[in-house]
């Protein structure tokens, strides 16, 4: 050990321990367990019993065979209980824990996914994507997936509509998708959706609904253009267990305004992100983290009766944005 205590205030600090090891470290705290944290008001006899039950809850998967599962099954065992024994959970908590899991069960259907509204609220889905997409040479960086895409989204040609009659001012997007050296990619895949103006998307309304939620494909050029909806805040669905969470935490259950995309082609990293007006109200407290600098682009507003970049008449003013797609190699 280095240190008899250096401690600097927060019950997290680790220290130099090794596992399973137990110290008095002051009047009523002690150190314990393999990730060294500082539990006080623990007696070192109740932390060896609570240490007990996790080296036998990590012992019961010595007989798995599969490497992967072991590890993530230990490790998440050992944070879990670090945590319990870190807050000192009553039962209470727990119990109340359990009920707010189950309620997230009940009010998911194939619409909506509470639990993945849960995950991006905590940042788990922010981070497990910042894990999962490794930065390479430029490409696009990914955000979160969120909880409305579906697989049946209608295919569009270049140039056309992909609102369906949503409301929301007109956004005609555009750009290209090349790889990491710049080499454009025709036949790359693109999926888009997004909120209507007033912040709620199609299966919203109806399961069965298909409008601002589309695919198209880049032409030769490895280039792409369409017509969307210039993105608005909105709140995510906070009339559950999720959005009782974030009122009694004080914060706010508004997502940044976004247009989601989602861009495949052979040989290449799939890539899931958004990308956010400038100056958006929201700026960057988005309620599920996605935001990144790099994925912020202007959105001009354009004043009635300015040609659009297709001829199509617009009954009134609309956006315009520029979105070059750098897909990473797959296996990066």
């Amino acid at each position: 050990m280095t240190s008899k205590h250096t401690q600097t205030g927060h019950p997290d600090t680790h220290l130099d321990v090794a596992p399973n090891e137990v110290e008095e470290l002051e009047e009523g705290s002690v150190q314990s367990g393999a990730h060294g944290r500082i539990y006080r008001d623990v007696t070192p006899e109740q932390a060896a019993v609570e240490q007990t039950l996790v080296d036998a809850v990590v012992a019961s998967f010595d007989a798995c065979e599969d490497p992967r599962l072991k590890e993530v099954m230990v490790s998440l065992v050992k944070h879990m209980h670090s945590f319990i024994r870190e807050v000192r959970l009553t039962e209470k908590e727990w119990g109340t824990a359990i009920e707010f899991l189950t309620a997230a069960g009940h009010i998911t259907d194939d619409v909506r996914q509470e639990f993945i509204l849960l995950s991006d609220t905590l940042g788990a889905s922010m981070q497990t994507i910042n894990v999962n997409n490794l930065a390479y040479k430029g490409a696009t960086e990914a955000t979160v997936f969120g909880p409305f895409f579906v697989e049946d989204a209608p295919e569009i040609a270049n140039g056309e509509d992909m609102a369906f009659g949503a409301p929301g001012e007109p956004c005609w997007v555009e750009g290209t998708v090349t790889d990491t050296d710049g080499k454009p990619l025709a036949g790359a895949r693109i999926e888009v959706w997004e909120a209507d103006e007033d912040g709620l998307y199609d299966v919203q309304y109806d399961a069965g609904k298909r409008a601002a939620r589309a695919h198209l494909f880049t032409d030769e050029n490895g280039e792409y253009r369409f017509w969307g909806l210039t993105p608005t805040p909105y709140p995510i669905p906070h009339d559950g267990p999720v959005g009782k969470m974030l009122s009694a935490v004080g914060r706010s259950p508004l997502r940044a305004s976004h247009l989601h995309f989602m861009v495949s082609h052979e040989g290449c990293r799939t890539l899931v992100t958004h990308i956010f007006p400038t100056g958006d109200p929201i700026g960057k407290a988005d309620t599920v983290f996605g935001i990144k600098d790099s994925l912020i682009k202007d959105f001009p507003r354009q004043p009635a009766g300015t040609p659009t970049p297709n001829g199509r008449e617009v009954d009134g003013t609309w956006s315009r944005v520029r979105f070059d797609i750098v897909l990473a190699p797959s296996g990066v």
